[in-house]
């Protein structure tokens, strides 16, 4: 069952996708996912009593507004703010493939102030179904995608299982 986390994944990088899919987890070695995870525990706290995190079909969103039927998901920064929506349409998708129909999200971003809002369109429906093909395809394979250096490896929790052994340059 793919989750919002597969489809992040697969528009930051393919190998971080195979390696999380394939049971190869860093997330609990890094400072910025516990920065992220501190973020979201404490930047909304009076929604607690108001919305609620709800699991379906695989995904987690942060919090659903039932009466204005919205997605609220959290981020720490924008630097990968195409995926972020990404994994915000699959979740709304989700919903939809679940019977709930018109909801939209906003993707919030507390420690820069912004918020995004996000629909789902059906030229996003049909990527999305192939997106959910290609994702399966490269969980499935048997060897992992090679490493692509890119600016935002650094600061990627996989960072030291890929790169280990090389010199800095």
């Amino acid at each position: 069952m793919l989750t919002g986390t597969h489809f992040n994944y697969y528009q930051v990088c393919k190998r971080k996708l195979w390696l999380f899919a394939n049971g190869i987890n860093m997330e609990h070695t890094s400072d910025l996912v516990l920065e992220g995870r501190l973020i979201h525990e404490d930047s909304y706290p009076q929604r607690s009593g108001k919305y609620e995190e709800i699991e379906l079909d695989g995904i987690k969103v942060d919090f659903y507004d039932p009466k204005q039927k919205v997605i609220h998901e959290i981020k720490k920064s924008n630097k990968v703010e195409a995926a972020h929506e990404w994994q915000l349409k699959y979740y709304i998708y989700v919903f939809e493939r679940n019977g709930i129909k018109g909801v939209t999200g906003v993707l919030e971003y507390p420690t820069l102030r912004k918020t995004q809002e996000v629909v789902l369109s059906d030229v996003d429906r049909e990527r999305i179904q192939e997106m959910e093909v290609d994702i399966q395809r490269i969980i499935s394979e048997d060897a992992c995608p090679p490493s692509q250096k890119r600016g935002i490896c650094r600061n990627c929790s996989y960072f030291d299982f890929c790169y280990s052994g090389e010199e800095d340059e």
